[in-house]
């Protein structure tokens, strides 16, 4: 199933605006105005259309377009070091040769640099223009998501990341599941961009995830 034949419409403000209402880590004194929220999201893309500045809209929001479920609080997109300079309302809390986190308003912003090689590729090759409701944006394809959170996973087990390993790996699952891409053409672009005990982890993470499809939908057959 090619992932730009799935249509879903999402509006990308109330995802954020849902996910800050619902997060009860956050006190009291650290409630959004949720209008503000929603007229800061359109704002922050309407500067990425006026600029002509070139991104990909990556993470938990875009990941909403191809599978359901998905809570996020930020806005992730990939984009290149330069266009930081285009980009002063976006203030920069902290940043090193791949990432770059900050705040645009009230709105938490997680920049991904193409800088890194599997990032740029992202951006030039995995990418199609997606309808979310407040506009046309350009978003990763269901394998560009794909080589992105796989690309991620040997490094988060290092840091042992166990809740964001286990957010990635089921994203990864439901991805699979229910888009039903082709994976060996992505398995061979990962090894241009991972050390070789990297991708074998890789590998062995994947093996695992198709296992327990088979599981599942071995269940809901019996079902």
């Amino acid at each position: 199933m090619k992932s730009e034949s799935i249509e879903r419409r999402v509006h990308i403000g109330e995802v954020i605006r849902n996910a800050a209402v619902f997060n009860f880590r956050k006190s009291r004194g650290d409630e959004m105005n949720t209008d503000t929220l929603l007229d800061t999201v359109s704002r922050l893309f309407g500067l990425l259309s006026e600029r002509e500045i070139e991104y990909a809209l990556v993470g938990g929001i875009a990941l909403l377009q191809y599978v359901e479920g998905r809570n996020t609080d930020d806005i992730d997109l990939v984009l290149a070091p330069s266009s930081l300079q285009r980009l002063p309302e976006i203030l920069i809390a902290s940043r090193d040769a791949d990432f770059a986190h900050g705040t645009f308003g009230v709105v938490r912003v997680d920049l991904l640099l193409t800088s890194n090689s599997l990032f740029e590729k992202v951006r030039q090759s995995y990418v199609t223009t997606r309808r979310f409701i407040e506009q046309e944006v350009p978003c990763a394809t269901v394998e560009g998501l794909l080589l992105m959170k796989m690309y991620a996973l040997p490094s988060l087990y290092r840091q042992g990341s166990f809740a964001r390993v286990g957010l990635y790996e089921n994203d990864i699952a439901t991805l699979l599941h229910d888009c039903k891409p082709n994976l060996e053409p992505l398995l061979e672009e990962l090894a241009l961009h991972l050390s070789a005990t990297d991708l074998a982890e890789v590998h062995r993470i994947i093996t695992e995830i198709h296992e327990r499809i088979e599981r599942f939908e071995e269940g809901s057959t019996r079902s």
